[in-house]
């Protein structure tokens, strides 16, 4: 009930989003939220169904990318692209349709090959790629089948594990919907044995590419149980924030022209921070396009218009600390863009943008009393 509850969460803020924003989206997740909606507010008899599965044994060396450059049609989607995968990393891909995220995992499994550069894997790695496009079923073969040519079993433990159709069951197929004909499926239910296939492989480095396009609720629900046990390595693409935050634990923003950002935090994290720095960014350009020219002034300017003593007092504090609040911010926007891993991205990101807008006031009104000093 618990897990129901936290996935509730997601889906009312994925139906609160405008209605343009869910045009694409299948109806059976609209439908799904409110038969979710009663199931988190209902108890669960049944209990709650875990998949909990050892993954393969995964070496130090996981990839390394040297000088990868790829472009399409002249349009650049790598450009001498080059870093260390870690052991165990936890890594989130965000950027615009069309900008290369599903091209940067096809060079990096060899589906297709770089212009110049290449990757170099690690021996132990053992992938499972979970694609948009999906995979070409035998439709004519029964759903058992179909996973047992991956594996007839898999280990949870050193001891234990489950068969072919223990496994298939964690995926809501019955012992009787086994027995059916892939042709006999729905789309939904392709796409749930499709990632059934992906698992049951026991990969070590898991890549989901937009896993929750097409997934229905109850099996995003076991994918997140999987993925909070999964001791692998991990690289998911997606436009999907709340599923992403809760697996990622930094994530490459690929801004086009072949450039990639390593930001130090989740999807939320990074669109907070990237907020604060357009707003920064926006009132610079507003203050540049305000600033003009000083109109010469007369020598028998109204002496009532000069400076009392309590705006000199003023004048002095908020010279002080615009000087402070400039170098905090300065501070905030270097350790963002350091590449280092930060502690509480959030609550930093929160203080950069109120730092922003102490600014903005106090310069305002520093500009005010300045007038009138001058």
């Amino acid at each position: 009930v618990e897990k129901a509850r936290n996935l509730l969460r997601t889906e009312i803020e994925w139906m609160r989003r405008q209605p343009q924003a869910r045009a694409h989206k299948a109806q059976y997740r609209i439908d799904a939220f409110y038969d979710l909606k009663e199931r988190a507010q209902s108890r669960n008899d049944k209990g709650d169904v875990e998949l909990n599965v050892k993954a393969g044994y995964i070496g130090k060396k996981i990839f390394v990318a040297h000088h990868v450059s790829k472009s399409f049609d002249g349009k650049v989607i790598l450009n001498d692209f080059n870093y260390i995968f870690s052991r165990y990393e936890k890594l989130g891909i965000v950027g615009d349709n069309g900008v290369g995220k599903s091209t940067f995992i096809k060079l990096l499994l060899d589906r297709i090959q770089p212009d110049s550069g290449y990757f170099e894997i690690g021996e132990t790695v053992k992938f499972g790629y979970y694609s948009q496009e999906g995979i070409h079923f035998d439709e004519g073969k029964k759903v058992i089948d179909a996973i047992r040519d991956v594996a007839e079993h898999i280990y949870f433990d050193e001891k234990h594990h489950y068969s072919a159709s223990q496994f298939l069951q964690l995926f809501l197929f019955s012992p009787t919907d086994q027995q059916k004909l892939i042709e006999k499926l729905s789309g939904g239910e392709k796409r749930r044995l499709y990632l059934a296939m992906v698992l049951m492989s026991k990969p070590n480095f898991l890549i989901l590419d937009e896993p929750t396009n097409d997934l229905d609720i109850q099996t995003l629900e076991i994918l997140e149980d999987y993925l909070s046990k999964f001791s692998g390595c991990l690289i998911v693409i997606s436009h999907d924030r709340f599923f992403m935050d809760r697996c990622v634990d930094h994530t490459f923003v690929f801004m086009g022209d072949g450039v990639i950002k390593d930001f130090p935090g989740n999807y939320s994290e990074y669109r907070a921070w990237k907020e604060a720095h357009e707003k920064e960014e926006a009132t610079v350009q507003k203050q540049k396009a305000e600033s003009k020219p000083a109109k010469p002034r007369s020598n028998n300017r109204d002496k009532s218009q000069k400076l009392t003593f309590k705006e000199k007092r003023e004048f002095e504090e908020l010279t002080e600390s615009i000087e402070r609040l400039t170098k905090e911010k300065e501070e905030l926007f270097n350790l963002f863009n350091s590449g280092e891993q930060i502690d509480d991205v959030a609550t930093k990101a929160s203080r950069f943008e109120e730092v922003k807008d102490l600014l903005d006031e106090m310069e305002l009104r520093w500009l005010e009393l300045s007038e009138k000093n001058s």
